[in-house]
């Protein structure tokens, strides 16, 4: 299979490509081989760190840039681009552009908080090894990476709702963006994936693809399941919400384009509509419509 056109796919992790419950992946893995031999680059796009995306590129077998804690900053590996990306500092084998304060500055801003939200939440930098390995079922070497954080904190609430509101506001007053994720909230500043999405997509268009576009768009695929995963899936030209064990397919504000909504959970849903996508190689626009359609046809009635 030759695709027609450069195209990009990032992939939300965490009930997406892996399981919510087993962060397992295997149903996916011969899909991902397959994106491989075309040449397609998957970036990772999650709330997870550098050390945790990492560990996870290897055993994925994924080699494309990744973008962390929910868009904050993009790690492309320098031999992505024949040219050093504007605006980007080198770290290692990596070219960064960042996109908020680092991890610091909110803390002093969480610290500082009205004392009636006191007991009222627990962050990741405050929780041990063992507590978060009982909170998220990862393994303790996995917990350890989990807290590597450099741009955002995690919060896990421990109130009620109406405390939780005004928590979030107190925050975003000072000057944070607050993003709920699966399990915890993300303190962070202001960004988020689809930011993080639009930049790269346009070094990929300028850097590497600018003449085989011809002046057009390149093609952005984006996969999630959770409302944190809602701008990257506005951001880009085909939006595939992944259908989630534990809570309905959040809502869009308003889309031009069309929707894929998966059948089937977590990197089964990945795959399947990977599969259904990337074979239609986007030839047209009816083709695209049919094949949209046939799939939330089956997420209806599966």
């Amino acid at each position: 299979m030759e695709i027609q056109q450069p195209i990009i796919i990032f992939s939300d992790l965490d009930g997406t490509l892996l399981d919510h419950y087993t962060y397992d992946f295997t149903p996916a893995k011969s899909t991902i081989a397959q994106i491989n031999t075309l040449n397609i680059p998957i970036v990772l796009t999650t709330s997870k760190t550098l050390v945790e995306v990492t560990t996870l590129q290897q055993n994925l077998e994924i080699t494309s840039p990744l973008i962390i804690e929910n868009g904050a900053a993009v790690y492309i590996p320098k031999d992505t681009f024949k040219e050093q990306p504007i605006d980007t500092v080198c770290d290692g084998n990596y070219w960064v552009k960042s996109f908020c304060p680092d991890i610091s500055h909110w803390l002093t801003i969480i610290e500082q908080s009205p004392k009636e939200f006191n007991g009222l939440y627990r962050g990741f930098s405050s929780l041990s090894i063992e507590e978060l390995v009982e909170l998220t079922s990862l393994t303790p070497k996995g917990a350890e990476s989990a807290k590597c954080r450099q741009y955002g904190e995690p919060i896990h609430w421990l109130g009620d709702s109406k405390s939780k509101e005004l928590f979030k506001q107190y925050l975003t007053d000072a000057g944070a963006n607050v993003l709920q994720g699966g399990r915890f909230f993300h303190v962070s500043g202001d960004c988020d994936k689809g930011k993080a999405l639009t930049w790269l997509a346009t070094q990929y268009q300028t850097l590497l693809y600018k003449d085989l576009l011809d002046g057009e768009s390149i093609t952005t695929i984006a996969l999630g399941d959770g409302e944190n995963d809602m701008a990257m899936l506005q951001a880009a030209s085909v939006a595939v919400q992944v259908r989630s064990p534990v809570h309905p397919f959040p809502s869009f504000p308003v889309r031009k384009l069309d929707i894929v909504q998966t059948r089937k959970f977590g990197p089964e849903g990945w795959a399947q509509a990977l599969q259904t996508l990337l074979a239609t190689q986007f030839s047209s626009e009816s083709q695209y419509n049919q094949i949209t359609n046939s799939i939330n046809s089956e997420a209806k009635h599966g």
